[in-house]
């Protein structure tokens, strides 16, 4: 979760820039790290140290009770399982191990809590000082597992809601009642002890589809009336060909050639009312093929960059193999440009064989992180014209598995809580 922290630095008398202490251990930035500095017009942009782990994604289980239209099991052919209370052992040594504490994030590509023991393993990534977050159907949230929950210490428990009528949210999470959710999800809100913020904190994650886009504005009022103050919306990832119909980036996957070109013209735009008579006008200047920017924001600086690399994570799937990200735990198939793409899963190491942080610092994983932060890929998400945009093996820039110039979440179009 990004904060802004507004502190001072300044230059000593030989000319070195000092950063506050909190601030260079919060990004990894010790003696002899190296990170990467943007430079805007008026600011400069230091990202975290790429040897700096921050956050841990873990897949307790890729399996789940619901049959979601948008899944991306709907496509694949993926061993199913559940991690083992052996394999959460390694990564719980591996925790207490590391110089500092760590966002644990339970999640990957099933229910977390369709695992019998996630919830003992909040508990015990608690324990070693994390921050624990946690996403869910909220189909299993039960009074007890709340309670649990809340006494256990997480930190954030998101809670996936894709649709403001029972109807609408059947049609795209199969197997579950919008009513019963809601009844869940509230029970949880209620029984947090009191306070100005509550916690856990609640958040509302919504994929964002043609069909049920225009339920966006009544999700967040219902996430309000819940008690939400974290709100995560993604655009759908098509796994299956007929889900391609359902996308809403057509025209921006086109124009992100355009907005991230330095030869282009510049707009910024003001903070504004966005009503009847701004609306039209502000969204033609959003499509004109223009590098925008909005109060101060460069809408590019979303480009070319692999979030789960600059928040410094890693993930582990129910077996213990560690990728980069999320969509490299997996082989799977999805749809770009109207064409099957397949991603071959990466694995840097697995913990039931080397430590988290052994694996960490694998010079090799070093590297690669380097390589994504300067992101130096075919330009794929724009392009597709050629067959080599058709997997994650090799692109025609001359890089070798895994490449990563077709991955839409690196251009900011599907993102994670």
């Amino acid at each position: 979760m990004e904060t802004n922290h507004n502190e001072w630095a300044y230059v000593d008398e030989q000319g070195r820039l000092v950063l506050p202490a909190a601030f260079t251990h919060e990004l990894g930035l010790t003696a002899g790290a190296q990170f990467r500095v943007e430079r805007g017009t008026n600011h400069l942009r230091i990202h975290r140290s790429s040897a700096h782990l921050s956050k841990i994604y873990i897949e307790p289980t890729d399996l789940c009770n619901l049959d979601c239209t948008m899944c991306i099991r709907s496509g694949w052919d993926e061993p199913l399982g559940r991690m083992s209370e052996e394999t959460f052992e390694h990564i719980l040594s591996g925790l207490q191990d590391l110089m500092q504490p760590v966002t644990v994030f339970f999640g990957g590509l099933g229910e977390p809590l369709f695992h019998p023991k996630t919830v003992e393993w909040v508990r015990a990534a608690k324990q070693t000082g994390a921050r624990v977050e946690l996403i869910t159907n909220g189909t299993t949230l039960t009074e007890k597992r709340s309670r649990q929950l809340i006494e256990y210490g997480l930190d954030v428990l998101w809670v996936s809601i894709d649709g403001a009528t029972p109807q609408s949210y059947a049609d795209v999470r199969l197997g579950a009642e919008l009513p019963t959710i809601l009844e869940n999800v509230q029970r949880f809100s209620r029984m947090r002890p009191g306070g100005h913020k509550p916690y856990p904190l609640l958040g509302v994650a919504f994929v964002a589809m043609k069909d049920n886009i225009a339920d966006l504005p009544a999700v967040i009022k219902l996430g309000k009336k819940l008690g939400a103050s974290l709100f995560s919306v993604s655009n759908v990832m098509p796994y299956t060909e007929t889900m391609q119909a359902q996308r809403l980036y057509s025209n921006t996957l086109k124009n992100i050639a355009y907005m991230s070109s330095p030869w282009l013209p510049s707009i910024s735009l003001p903070k504004m009312d966005i009503d009847d008579s701004t609306r039209e006008a502000f969204f033609q200047a959003l499509n004109s093929s223009c590098n925008v920017s909005y109060a101060g924001n460069n809408f590019s600086r979303a480009n070319d960059v692999c979030n789960f690399i600059a928040s410094g994570s890693m993930s582990i799937a129910w077996d213990g193999g560690v990728s980069p990200c999320w969509p490299l735990m997996h082989d799977h198939v999805s749809y770009l440009h109207g064409k099957e793409r397949r991603v071959y899963r990466h694995v840097v190491g697995n913990v039931n064989q080397r430590s988290v942080l052994e694996i960490w610092l694998d010079p090799d994983y070093v590297a690669y992180r380097q390589k994504v932060q300067n992101f130096g890929f075919a330009p794929c998400t724009f392009c597709g014209g050629c067959e080599l945009s058709e997997s994650n093996l090799e692109d025609c820039l001359g890089n070798e598995f895994p490449t990563c110039g077709g991955c839409l979440w690196s251009q900011g179009v599907i993102q994670c809580p």
